[in-house]
């Protein structure tokens, strides 16, 4: 039948017919509809016959469209025909439906590309077949390369690699690059071992991460509830011992629901296959129904759920980005709350494998914070801490810290470490992040982590009376910065120099507090940018900027020739540091707007030129600070050799 055709077109009268867009091949799961389709352009009438590979027409397939419901891999063409018996032929495309079990496709998957099948790591003997398999689902049809150690491997472009010979300079790492016009994806790594035919080892792969990533909030200054202490310290030496271990760390203090919503929506954003996904909260909290809730610093009291940030929600969104590894550690009370509260109906995906929750106590009961060595730690951080670094699986480390926290006297019969875990291989916080086959995915992460973590350069100050002042810029957490001034050098008419910063908008010290200013002196002392320093600022609440940050630089001098006391100032321009560079971080009306322009913070202390000793805290007299006003729904906290409860007062009944 198709053979016809060709003799209509050498009898048929001339004509322009012509395929303007041909079919495309795609690969679908078992059981999926798929449209083919082609156009042609013709004079009169034109008339379609679709056919199948074995040149068997498709009855009733008449139409440029054509609704294949995938049954088989099966080749299809189509014959276009115009009332002058000519005819032209699309080209031959392919449905394929590869045999794969569980192809675990998205729900709503519509067409992109999806790798279903990853090659697996082997050890062969040098002389036996090496076969590495990929297979993928995508619209238009998935094409395949194949790299070893970053290069690609001519000619190997099937979703099968076979070494029929395996030699030794076949041994490295290889990756499949998957791709079709739309889209590029890259499968996981495999590492491939060749051994000497005489020695055959059996050894377990050894387990890497494509990425690192941890999310670290802590909440402690609270509208509508007392006030915590321990979330400050916790979370900084928390994010600088995951920093040792290759993790791209943002950590972010005291944040509304919104803000925390936002953040974790960034947070998610750096997710993707392969990537070891932290999720860390220090803060109040509570569990009801099996859920937990993060309580935000501008929840209500008596709160509800939807003031709150579902534990469960967060865990559910790092499993849809089908991480190697999600934990979710958190420090905070599981107290239940009010039963008459609706839980959240967020369920987890189907058991994955690699989510590890660990809860610094069991359930319903309180999570406590205690000073320790002059600093206040939450217990579970503490201990946390102590033992994360270990190269051991993630729940031995907890299992680790669980045990030192039951033989602490301060909380025995109080606080008890609860771990809970669906992980089926030995993954550690310590395994290493490979760095071969870097794809666009990963440096996209990494422009987007950069972005959240970039500091201002530090400017020379030149004032018109000769002094030239330095300010340099410190980041403590993501979303607290200290900017530091420092005469670096004086006028010839110029003596006892010293500097003051402020800002504008003016940004709220959330450390102004004799208690926290210690601590976050303590921190300061411990900064090399800070050791010779004139004056610093504290900028607070980062995420809360809609538009560029000022410093304001003024010098005061004595002027030796009329002994006058002067003053002159200068301004710097920032832009939007760290967070505050991320539209995603913007929540509610900023704070920062609701303030008087001619209210600016002030600089945590100016000291002359001739430098003081180093001093060690904040809050003393002489030492100028912006201190928060307290809201007087606030419980005052109280210090006693007793641990301190890391939750909130008992709620107040209330129904809907």
């Amino acid at each position: 039948m198709l053979l016809q055709c060709g003799i209509y077109m050498v009898f048929g009268r001339s004509s322009d017919l012509v395929i303007v867009q041909h079919p495309v091949s795609v690969s679908v799961p078992l059981n999926y509809q798929v449209n083919l389709s082609v156009r042609a352009e013709g004079t009169g009438i034109l008339n379609y016959q679709w056919f199948k590979s074995d040149e068997e027409e498709v009855f009733g397939a008449t139409r440029p469209d054509l609704t294949v419901t995938a049954q088989r891999s099966q080749l299809y063409i189509c014959r276009v025909n115009d009332q002058f018996c000519n005819c032209v032929f699309s080209e031959w495309v392919k449905v394929k439906v590869p045999d794969i079990a569980k192809p675990g496709l998205p729900v709503a998957w519509r067409g992109e590309l999806h790798i279903a099948v990853h090659p697996a790591p082997q050890t062969v003997r040098q002389g036996q077949r090496l076969t590495l398999s990929c297979s993928a689902f995508g619209i238009p049809i998935p094409h395949y390369q194949w790299y070893r150690n970053g290069h690609p491997l001519l000619g190997k472009t099937t979703n099968t690699l076979q070494i029929h010979n395996a030699e030794a300079d076949d041994r490295g790492t290889y990756l499949c690059s998957v791709s079709n016009v739309e889209e590029e994806r890259w499968t996981e790594p495999a590492d491939v071992d060749i051994e000497p035919s005489n020695q055959l080892k059996v050894t377990a792969p050894k387990l890497t991460a494509t990425d690192k990533v941890a999310l670290l909030i802590g909440n402690l200054n609270y509208s509508h509830h007392p006030d915590l202490m321990a979330p400050t310290m916790d979370v900084h030496e928390l994010a600088n011992l995951l920093q040792q271990l290759g993790f791209r760390v943002v950590s972010l203090l005291d944040l509304t629901r919104e803000e925390m919503l936002a953040a974790i929506d960034k947070f998610i954003l750096l997710l993707d296959r392969g990537v070891y996904a932290l999720f860390y909260y220090a803060g109040h909290g509570y569990e009801r129904s099996g859920r937990n809730y993060l309580v935000a610093i501008d929840a209500p009291q008596p709160y509800r759920p939807e003031n709150c940030v579902c534990v469960q929600r967060v865990m559910r969104m790092m499993q849809e980005r089908r991480t190697a590894l999600s934990v979710v550690l958190l420090d905070t009370c599981r107290t239940w709350y009010n039963q008459d509260c609706i839980a959240s109906e967020i369920r987890p995906l189907v058991p994955m494998g690699n989510t590890v929750y660990g809860y610094a106590t069991c359930e319903d009961a309180e999570a406590y914070e205690v000073q320790d060595g002059g600093k206040s730690t939450g217990i579970f951080t503490k201990y946390l801490n102590k033992h994360i670094l270990q190269p051991e699986k993630v729940t031995h480390v907890l299992e680790q810290v669980s045990e030192d926290l039951g033989r602490d006297p301060l909380v025995t019969g109080k606080q008890a470490v609860e771990i809970k875990h669906t992980l089926k291989e030995p993954r550690s916080l310590t395994d290493p992040v490979r760095t071969t086959g870097h794809t666009g995915e990963l440096r996209l992460r990494d422009a987007c982590w950069r972005q959240a973590n970039e500091l201002p350069r530090q400017k020379l100050l030149i004032f018109p009376c000769g002094v030239e002042v330095e300010v340099s810029f410190s980041a403590l957490f993501s979303n607290v910065m200290v900017a530091f001034g420092t005469v670096k050098t004086t006028g010839p008419r110029t003596q006892d120099c010293t500097v003051t910063l402020r800002s504008t908008p003016a940004m709220e010290d959330i450390f102004s507090s004799p208690g926290r200013s210690g601590e976050m002196d303590s921190l300061l002392l411990n900064n090399l940018v800070a050791e010779n320093t004139d004056c610093s600022l504290r900028l607070c609440g980062l995420q809360k900027l809609q538009g560029s940050l000022v410093i304001k630089v003024d010098l005061h001098y004595t002027h030796t020739g009329s002994k006058l006391r002067l003053q002159e100032s200068k301004q710097l321009d920032i832009g939007k540091p760290l967070v505050a560079s991320c539209d995603q971080y913007r929540g509610q009306q900023a704070l920062v707007t609701q303030r008087q322009e001619g209210a600016p913070s002030q600089s945590m202390g100016h000291v002359s030129h001739s430098k003081q000793p180093p001093r060690q805290t904040l809050g003393q007299p002489g030492r100028p600070f912006t201190r928060k006003a307290e809201c007087a729904a606030k419980v005052p906290t109280a210090r006693s050799n007793e641990p301190e409860e890391n939750d909130e007062t008992e709620p107040q009944d209330f129904t809907f």
